[in-house]
Formats: structure tokens, C-alpha cells, sequence
């Protein structure tokens, strides 16, 4: 197993090779330009079809387990690396703005890779054993304790430290819906209190949002929602039975919480302080972009530090009772650069979108476009795409750090109607971190969870399985009642 670590840390540098193959070609690029080798004209924005390596792979995401598993288990990485890479180089000889979007989406990758990284190996040193045995009420108990978790240590921290307790007390009676619902509540509708529990809202912290406003605005909004889900899970619990209870399980009986590990809180701690370790949040805090010129910050390089030294100095007791392997972080790492690269083009399109129109969109529009492209694609920079361009609508700019302040605390907008900006905001924010539960790519966590189950053998839905079971049926209704009740405008 210490073996695995030099590997993973060369699939990172592989996987973020892609965006630096578009950059480095730039060069050529221009080059190119210049001497007329390149024909047409050189665009601000990409055409349409510049859509369609993402549609691929989102469309090999859901079908390749179902219909051709041997294949998509042994070569996922290539498909994603390809896609991603064909854009990147698209990018770099066709787009006049190439190296800038390459180098900011290498940035944002990352940033995205080392902090999901940190924490899924630090997690994978701390075993937690609870003594009681998974029935509706301790199922319950624990999604609502996550959901909570989630806010002050993330999705990501969270799913990983309860996703194999979780699944260890309800062995021998594990339905497909109690890794969904865990999905649902622990790795994405949890984090929606506080800028630690999702991407969206830290960024939207780093653009100026005050730090407590989310959780004064959504605190009913998440409570209800919360507990109405956990309602429904409870009764798909309740009619599962009781299963059989393992052997195993007798280990721990009686115990009504066992930790072995503890000492990896500690690297846990370190890597929550370092998501605030930025200029935009502490000023005159020194930044490794502007001092040396690269696309990676002093945040990072602790969290990979930090990474690195908790998996050395590991409780292996604790390693081995989790199964900890590198696999799940691999498949986020492969799928999501080419997930990050491919979806370059979508993000511009629907970011000049949603300037152009912005005066038109309502708040009802806001809520569903934000939320349904969430479910998608990456819900941060879907987040700040949408709220630009209802900053936009108010006369406001988004790089402005008292413009999204002033943004947050509610204006009325010169050519809109009487809704408050902060409205716009809320419902912004509401459907980024809730809708990236309606699929397996909506939050980096699905898949880490979904993967961690398939290696315990424990069945799991296919992503198509995922959207028309779960998501359309019960997510999509709690979320338009959502929406009638606090966002018809």
C-alpha cells in the first residue's frame, strides 16, 4: 500500500498534463496565427460544437458500466484524458484567450484535486467502528449528524470518515438507496450551510459573500429539506427489514463508538485552517501564483504536504479496517480533468449566455438553470457564471469585493422587479449545492462513495439508474416545491 502513493501523486502530474499541453502549444499557436496557417478567424467565444467532447464523456460516463464495463473499466482514463486533451489543444491554436482559460481551469483543477486528495487519504486513516446496528432510526440519526459534519469539515471530509461506518453497521441489509441517500444528504445538501460545505460557496465567500450570510438565509430552507429527505429514507429503511447481522459485527457490539486513528484529526484540522489561507481571504497573505508564477497557491502545497505525512504516519490498523485504497481518488482524478477541460467551451457559452440576457431571467430562471447545469457540470464555476450575471442585472460587478456585499445584503435592481438582489443570490446558491445530488458528476464525493461501495461489493445504481430512480422521482419534486414555495418570482 506505501507503494501506491508515488503512483497516484504521478497520475495527478498525468492528469494535469492535459490543461499544460494546450498551454505549452500555445506558443506554436501564435505563431501559426500570425503566419496565416491557421484558417479563420480567431473567436472570443467557441463555437457550438466545441460542446460535444463533453457530451461524449458525460454520455460514456453513464453508459460505459452499464453496457460496456470491461472496456470502461480499463480505459476510462484514456477517454477522459483524450477528450479533455483534444480541447485543450483546440484551445491553445484557435482561441485568441487559450492560455489564460488553460491556466485558470489548471488553477481550478488543482485546487479542486488537492483539497478532495488531502482529505480522502487523511479520512483513510481514521476508523470509526459505532456499536449500534443500522435500523431507520440510527440510519437516520447519522445522515442528519453528516449533513451537519458536511458544514464544518466539507462533503468531501465528511463522506469519507461515514461513508464505511455507515456501510458497515447496515451490513447484511445494504440496499442501493442507502448509498443514494447518503450521496444525497452527507455529499451534497449537508454542505449547503457554509462556505467550507461546498465549492460554490467558498468561492462566493472569496468574491465578498460574509461568511455566516448562507447559513442566516438557507438554515429553513436546508433544515426542511434535510428532514423531509431523511423522512422518506426512513421509510425505504423501515420496509428493507432487518437483513442478517455478520459476525463481524459482534466485534463491536455493545461499543456504542470505537476511534482508532485520531491522531489523523489532527492533519484534518491543518487542511480545514489552509482553506482559508488565501489573499482574498486574509489580506496581504503571500500567494505562490504571483510570487513564483504558477498555477497552484500555498493552500495547495499544504494540503498535499499534509497528505503526504498523514498517509506516512497512518494508524495501519485504521488503513486496513477502511480497505483504503488510491482507486476512488484515481476515477475522480482521471474523469474530472477531462471533465474540467471538456466542459471549458460550456462554461463559456453559458456564462455569455447568461450576461447577454441576464436582464431577462427571473428568479425562477436563475434557480433552475443554475440548478439543472449544476447536476452537470462543475457547480463552481456554474455558481459564478450565474452570479455574475445576476449581478449584472442589479448593474453590479462581480470583482468587486463590496458590489457582491452590498449584492448580499439586498438592492433593488433599476430594470427589474421588486425582488432583492439577495433573493437572486439565495436562489443561486440553494441550487448549486442542492442540485449537484441529481447525478454521480454533480459533486466530486458521488463518486469517491459510489466507488468505495462498488470495491465493498455493495450493489449501487448505474448512473442512469441514479437519475431515473432517484433523482427524477424524489429529488426533483422537493426541489420544485422548493422552488414554489421560496423562489416563484
Amino acid at each position: 500500500m506505501k507503494d501506491s502513493l508515488p503512483r497516484f501523486l504521478f497520475l495527478i502530474l498525468t492528469a494535469s498534463f492535459v490543461i499544460l499541453a494546450g498551454f505549452s502549444t500555445n506558443l506554436c499557436a501564435s505563431e501559426a496565427i500570425e503566419a496565416g496557417h491557421v484558417a479563420g478567424e480567431v473567436a472570443h467565444l467557441p463555437p457550438l460544437w466545441m460542446v460535444i467532447p463533453f457530451a461524449i464523456l458525460l454520455l460514456m460516463i453513464a453508459t460505459g458500466p452499464l453496457f460496456y464495463h470491461h472496456f470502461w473499466e480499463h480505459h476510462y482514463p484514456k477517454v477522459a484524458v483524450g477528450l479533455g486533451s483534444f480541447v485543450a489543444v483546440f484551445y491553445a491554436f484557435f482561441m485568441d484567450h487559450g492560455t489564460h482559460a488553460l491556466l485558470h481551469t489548471l488553477e481550478e483543477y488543482i485546487s479542486f484535486i488537492a483539497l478532495i486528495a488531502s482529505l480522502f487519504i487523511v479520512s483513510g486513516g481514521i476508523l470509526i467502528n459505532i456499536g449500534a446496528r443500522g435500523r431507520p432510526l440510527v440510519n437516520g440519526g447519522l445522515l442528519f449528524f453528516g449533513s451537519i459534519l458536511a458544514d464544518v469539515i466539507g462533503t468531501t471530509g465528511a463522506s469519507m470518515l461515514l461513508i464505511r461506518p455507515y456501510m458497515r453497521i447496515n451490513e447484511g441489509r445494504l440496499k442501493p438507496f442507502h448509498i443514494v441517500f447518503f450521496i444525497i444528504l452527507v455529499s451534497n445538501i449537508g454542505g449547503g450551510l457554509t462556505p467550507i460545505g461546498d465549492p460554490p460557496l467558498f468561492l462566493g465567500f472569496l468574491k465578498g459573500v460574509p461568511f455566516f450570510w448562507i447559513l442566516k438565509e438557507v438554515w429553513h430552507i436546508w433544515l426542511i429539506t434535510v428532514i423531509v429527505l431523511i423522512g422518506l429514507f426512513m421509510i425505504f429503511d423501515t420496509m428493507a427489514g432487518k437483513g442478517t447481522v455478520p459476525e463481524e459485527f459482534q466485534k463491536h457490539a455493545g461499543k456504542i463508538l470505537e476511534i482508532k486513528g485520531s491522531r489523523s484529526f489532527a492533519f484534518l484540522g491543518i487542511i480545514i485552517v489552509s482553506v482559508f489561507m488565501d489573499p482574498a481571504v486574509i489580506s496581504g497573505f503571500p500567494s505562490l501564483q504571483e510570487m513564483l508564477h504558477v498555477p497552484f497557491g500555498i493552500r495547495e502545497v499544504i494540503m498535499f504536504t499534509v497528505a503526504f505525512a498523514a498517509y506516512k504516519t497512518a494508524d495501519q490498523e485504521a488503513m486496513k479496517g477502511n480497505e483504503f485504497n488510491f482507486e476512488p481518488i484515481k476515477e475522480v482524478a482521471f474523469l474530472f480533468i477531462g471533465i474540467f477541460a471538456t466542459m471549458i467551451p460550456a462554461l463559456e457559452l453559458i456564462g455569455a449566455y447568461a450576461e447577454s440576457h441576464a436582464a431577462e431571467f427571473s428568479v425562477s430562471r436563475f434557480y433552475w438553470l443554475t440548478g439543472s447545469l449544476s447536476g452537470v457540470l462543475d457547480n463552481a464555476p456554474t455558481y459564478l457564471n450565474f452570479l455574475a450575471g445576476s449581478m449584472g442585472k442589479f448593474g453590479s460587478d462581480i470583482g468587486s469585493v463590496e458590489a457582491v456585499r452590498s449584492f448580499a445584503d439586498g438592492v433593488q435592481s433599476p430594470i427589474a422587479s421588486d425582488v432583492p438582489s439577495d433573493v437572486y443570490l439565495l436562489a443561486i446558491s440553494v441550487a448549486a449545492v442542492f442540485f449537484g445530488a441529481m447525478t454521480y458528476i454533480g459533486n466530486a464525493p458521488n463518486f469517491m462513495v459510489k466507488n468505495i461501495a462498488e470495491q465493498a461489493d455493495v450493489e449501487v445504481p448505474s448512473f442512469v439508474e441514479y437519475v431515473y430512480k432517484y433523482s427524477l422521482p424524489i429529488l426533483l419534486p422537493v426541489f420544485a416545491v422548493i422552488w414554489y414555495v421560496f423562489f416563484n418570482y
